[in-house]
């Protein structure tokens, strides 16, 4: 699975070929072909054991106690820093997924419901519109940070934490006022 993340990092998903993958992992075809039907096959595997493992950290930090704020500094820190750790399995994970084909988007589309589910829980999102508000800040995350492991830059993936969690402190301030404010005219 490493063997693939990384021979498309070096060459995309439309130009690694299953020879490719071999040759790194130091298997067999007929190895490879026991474990996979395809390239695409093996594409989605690793995809969903790398999604698996983000997430998996991610609800732990979204769960965890604190403030919302304090829940979703840590779970964005937890995000950008397990992409930034391994660049090849990030690539795939963000760019590299919108080559492989329908179906690997169709899964790329529910891990990113998933995400907006875990930052809705951490930001402590209830109403429509603050649902709304993190499924755009989610869009907006992965938007950043596709961009900048399209282009091979990782610290930039992990210098995104501190500006998204200004952002998210300064929105859920204005939240916080809009609510009391609610609150006042619904007394009235």
């Amino acid at each position: 699975m490493r063997a693939l993340a990384e021979a498309m990092a070096e060459r995309g998903y439309a130009e690694t070929s299953v020879a490719d993958v071999l040759r790194r992992a130091r298997v067999s075809r007929e190895t490879f072909y026991q474990q996979f039907s395809s390239k695409q096959d093996c594409f989605i595997a690793v995809y969903e054991q790398s999604a698996g493992m983000i997430l998996a950290n991610l609800e732990q930090e979204a769960a965890a106690p604190g403030t919302s704020l304090e829940r979703f500094d840590r779970t964005i820190g937890a995000y950008l820093d397990a992409l930034a750790a391994e660049p090849a399995f990030a690539r795939l994970f963000m760019v590299e997924v919108y080559s492989a084909g329908a179906e690997a988007l169709e899964r790329r589309a529910e891990i990113q419901r998933r995400f907006t589910q875990l930052m809705i829980q951490a930001a402590g999102a209830r109403g429509p519109r603050e649902r709304f508000a993190c499924e755009t800040l989610v869009a907006a995350i992965t938007m950043l940070v596709t961009v900048r492991l399209a282009v091979n830059d990782v610290e930039g993936v992990r210098a995104l934490h501190a500006p998204l969690a200004g952002l998210v402190r300064e929105a859920l301030a204005r939240i916080e006022v809009d609510q009391r404010q609610g609150r006042r005219g619904n007394r009235a």
